[in-house]
C-alpha cells in the first residue's frame, strides 16, 4: 500500500511507485494524499486530499486485501500524517518503508512545520525503514553536525533503520549508509550519473518495500533496492525539458 502524491509528469510519487512495484511483480494499492501541478523540472504547487477521504480509501483496501508492506511518501499535511498514523496503528505487523519527501530539487517546500513536528511524533515512531536524503534528514534533526550525526539521532525514535541516501552529496561516487542500533551497519557505492532524476527516491523506497513484502530481510531488500534504482537510472530518459526519467521496466528489452 502507497501513501504518495500524484504527479502527472508520469516521473515520481504514486506513478513511480506503481510502476516499481509492477516491475517486481507486485500490486500497488494506491492511496492518494495529494493532487500536484508539476513537470520535469519543478513541482509548481499542489493541494493535500481530505484526510477522511485517504482514510476511506485505506481501510477499504485493508479490509479486502492482504497487504504486505506499506510505503510512505509525500504527506502533505498534519492532518494526513494523523490519518496515516491511525490507520498504521490498527495494522502493527505490516512493515512501514517511508521516504520522507519535504521539498522539490529547487528546494520549494513541500511542508510546513506543522507536518515535520507530525512526522517526528507519528509517523517515524512507527516507521521500518526510513530513507531520507541529507537535506531531509537535517530537516528531521536540525542541529545536528552531519548527516550521520542527524541519522543516528533519529534512531532514538524509534525508526528500526534508516538508509541515508547519497545523492546530494559532493563525493565521486554515491555513497549510501545504512542505520541501526544506534550505529552505521554497512555502505553501499553506485557510480554518480551524469544527470538528475525525477523520481529516484521513491523509486528507491518503494523498490525496498517491494523487496520486503516479497520476504527479503533488510539488509537484501536495501541491497536489491539500491541495484535496481541505480539500473532505472542509468537507462533514464530525459523526456521534458527537465530531469531524466528513470526506465523501471529496463529489463523489458
Amino acid at each position: 500500500m502507497c501513501f504518495s502524491g500524484a504527479d502527472p509528469t508520469g516521473g515520481a510519487g504514486i506513478q513511480a511507485d506503481i510502476e516499481t512495484l509492477c516491475s517486481h511483480g507486485c500490486v500497488a494499492a494506491s492511496i492518494i494524499t495529494a493532487a500536484t501541478v508539476q513537470d520535469t523540472v519543478d513541482v509548481i504547487s499542489f493541494s493535500p486530499m481530505p484526510e477522511d477521504l485517504i482514510i476511506e480509501q485505506a481501510r477499504a483496501i485493508l479490509e479486502d486485501m492482504p497487504i504486505a508492506a506499506i510505503k510512505i511518501g509525500m504527506v502533505g499535511s498534519a492532518e494526513i500524517a494523523m490519518a496515516i498514523h491511525s490507520i498504521i496503528m490498527d495494522y502493527p505487523q505490516i512493515p512501514v518503508i517511508y521516504d520522507p519527501v519535504f521539498s522539490t530539487e529547487t528546494d520549494g517546500s513541500l511542508s510546513t512545520e506543522e507536518l515535520v513536528d507530525a512526522v517526528r511524533t507519528l509517523l517515524l515512531p512507527i516507521t521500518k525503514i526510513l530513507t531520507p536524503n541529507i537535506h531531509e534528514v537535517h530537516v528531521l534533526a536540525p542541529g545536528s553536525d552531519t548527516p550521520a550525526a542527524a541519522a543516528i539521532g533519529l534512531l532514538e525514535s524509534d525508526v528500526e533503520y534508516i538508509l541515508l541516501t547519497g545523492t546530494h552529496n559532493k563525493t565521486p561516487d554515491v555513497v549510501h549508509t545504512l542505520f541501526s542500533n544506534n550505529r552505521e551497519l554497512e555502505k553501499f557505492r553506485n557510480e554518480r550519473l551524469p544527470h538528475k532524476y525525477h523520481g529516484s527516491g521513491c523509486t528507491l523506497a518503494s523498490s525496498i518495500a517491494a523487496q520486503i513484502a516479497l520476504g527479503q530481510d533488510v539488509l537484501g531488500a536495501v541491497r536489491k533496492g539500491l541495484e535496481y534504482t541505480h539500473k532505472t537510472l542509468v537507462n533514464a530518459h530525459r523526456i521534458g525539458m527537465g530531469q531524466h526519467h528513470p526506465n523501471r521496466f529496463f529489463w523489458d528489452k
